[in-house]
């Protein structure tokens, strides 16, 4: 959705939590939530059974992160109740679980699956009491079980478990994510591993690209990690909390040339000098702010996460999730940088759901600069020094996101941020936060969108998870929140009054709402106001092209076939960038 707003010369791109609201109850709930792990009891049958198989995974292959498992089960009284779990660790019966004297005499299971399948999926298992399933798993770290449930959702009961298949190597590192550093020259690559700084010394090697061999660098990477305690809610610390959290390994790639390409490869290098290697990639060095080029950006929200193997995790929850993803993974080669604005995997507390998440954009976190910012999926719980007093982080508190994505804030735990890219600004915000005047926010805002030089990047982008008011978004309607100020400038500033095209000086802002990333879609209020140009209730994002200091073209493009359904294009030179528009300019004199 996009219209016109009031704030002068600036493009302000503003993304959108588009899943306030859900389309039907049944939309907006974490589908692990449904599952009553806490009441779970446990009574193995010897007539039913699971089995798994193969039990090594990544055996040819000691690079590959992801598999499909085959899963055989069993039951004498199959039911369409019944369901198969996966678990990670194997072992997710031991262990004391919290509050355990809320069901006194009843053995509890302490974690959530990382996902689960029912049973009747696999046809005729109603019928013979017989079925096969399969999984796709990625490494995490750990090994893996699986088991058989009846009861249902709300009141299950452990039927049977396989044995435990396991990786190869479950402490390789896996799935790079590229950043962008504090400087243009600057790259940062994050990666996820089973290795502590104790265990082997985390780096990664990296150089040119050329036709000779050339001599690589190798950059050692800092460790971080986190732990049950760090967590902010019940949900992401209890039956949310996953045992080997990993360690989160980040190198910085500095004094990079403009647009040259690199190749790299991230590895620990145990104590006894061996080195355990991660996949290979190349990247594209980012232009220098300022540089005439051709540049182009992908922009979206909200997209969360979806399972390929059909499992029904999150079936009626993030449908366009893969899709959008699948979309740019295909046409990774026609654009350059990434901007995910807030709301990623929407864990709510799961934490295994991260890596499932880090796995899924890997293709392209690997290969281009993957931005993030913090949405209130990501940051929001109460009491923890947020904006909104909410509890849909589940717990996490922006302490995942915080630590498995790198981002060039000053603070990491203030999720705000400026990245130059080229004839770019972005002014990246946290509207989880307060940015009222007087707050450090506040002061960031104005000292991104004041310093940057508009003569060289004159493409100035201000992006927040949440809408600035500027939608005509259901839920907003109903807060009241979505009229737009009386001195607002329509949308008529469209030269011949046409809604694609914006030439010379511009008396408005042009507002985007992108939050249709693959979760869950809201509606649109019945009310549309004037100055809503263009609106779509489907899954997309949306993609700006810079063909020079005087073009712009804006896109917005369907994630079921990545074709273009709206798009505008701008056009102005620096003059117009300095002339007087709405409420600028005062008129003076020598006696004013």
């Amino acid at each position: 959705m996009r219209g016109m707003g009031v704030a002068p010369v600036v493009l302000a791109a503003v993304l959108a939590m588009a899943a306030v609201v859900s389309a039907s109850p049944a939309e907006g709930i974490q589908p692990l939530s449904k599952i009553a792990i806490h009441k779970a009891t446990v009574n193995l049958r010897g007539s039913a059974y699971v089995r798994a198989t193969p039990a090594l995974l990544g055996d040819e292959d000691e690079l590959e992160d992801t598999v499909w498992v085959t899963v055989k089960f069993s039951s004498e009284n199959p039911s369409t109740d019944d369901w198969i779990a996966v678990f990670s660790p194997a072992d997710f019966i031991s262990g004391s679980c919290p509050n355990p004297s809320r069901y006194p005499g009843e053995p509890l299971l302490c974690t959530a699956p990382i996902k689960y399948q029912y049973a009747n999926y696999s046809a005729n298992y109603l019928d013979w009491g017989k079925g096969t399933i399969r999984f796709q798993l990625i490494n995490q770290r750990s090994d893996f079980s699986f088991a058989l449930f009846s009861g249902g959702l709300e009141n299950p009961t452990l039927v049977a478990v396989s044995k435990q298949v396991a990786f190869k190597n479950p402490k390789a590192p896996v799935f790079p994510r590229l950043a962008q550093g504090k400087t243009h020259g600057e790259m940062t690559v994050t990666w996820t591993s089973g290795y502590d700084i104790s265990e082997a010394y985390p780096f990664v090697e990296w150089g040119v690209v050329t036709s000779g061999s050339g001599n690589p660098t190798r950059t050692p990477a800092g460790t971080l990690t986190f732990n049950r305690g760090s967590m902010c809610g019940t949900r992401a610390s209890a039956d949310g909390w996953v045992e080997r959290p990993g360690f989160i390994h980040t190198a910085f790639m500095r004094d990079l040339w403009p647009n040259k390409e690199y190749f790299y490869k991230i590895g620990h290098e145990l104590l006894n000098g061996t080195v355990v290697w991660g996949k290979s990639y190349t990247f594209k060095a980012p232009p220098t702010p300022g540089q005439n080029s051709l540049q182009r950006i992908i922009v979206f929200g909200d997209m969360g996460k979806a399972e390929r193997d059909g499992s029904n995790e999150f079936s009626n929850y993030q449908p366009g999730s893969l899709n959008t993803t699948d979309t740019l993974i295909e046409d990774l080669d026609n654009y350059d940088i990434v901007f995910h604005i807030g709301d990623m995997p929407y864990a709510n507390g799961y934490l295994s759901q991260w890596d499932q998440f880090t796995a899924q954009v890997a293709p392209i976190s690997a290969k281009k600069p993957y931005m993030i910012a913090s949405g209130n999926h990501e940051r929001d719980w109460p009491n923890t020094g947020g904006f909104f007093d909410v509890k849909d982080s589940g717990g996490e508190c922006g302490v995942p996101a915080e630590t498995m994505y790198y981002y060039p804030a000053e603070n990491r735990a203030n999720f705000w941020y400026k990245v130059d890219y080229g004839l770019f600004r972005f002014c990246v915000a946290d509207s989880e936060h307060d940015w009222r005047e007087g707050t450090p926010q506040y002061k960031f805002i104005e000292e991104c969108l004041s310093t940057v030089d508009r003569k060289h990047q004159p493409w100035l982008i201000f992006t927040a998870h949440r809408v600035l008011g500027y939608s005509s978004n259901l839920w907003y309607a109903d807060q009241g929140s979505f009229e737009e100020p009386a001195e607002a400038v329509a949308a008529s500033q469209c030269v011949n009054n046409e809604r694609s095209h914006y030439s010379g000086t511009m008396n408005g802002t042009i507002f985007v709402v992108a939050g249709g990333g693959g979760s869950h879609l809201s509606d649109y209020t019945t009310a549309i106001p004037k100055w809503s140009v263009f609106r779509d209730h489907d899954y997309g994002f949306t993609k700006l092209t810079a063909f020079n200091h005087s073009s712009l073209l804006f896109e917005y493009k369907k994630s079921s076939d990545g074709k273009v359904y709206d798009s505008f294009t701008i056009h102005r030179d620096y003059r117009d960038v300095l002339s007087c528009v709405h409420d600028s300019c005062f008129p003076t004199t020598l006696a004013t």
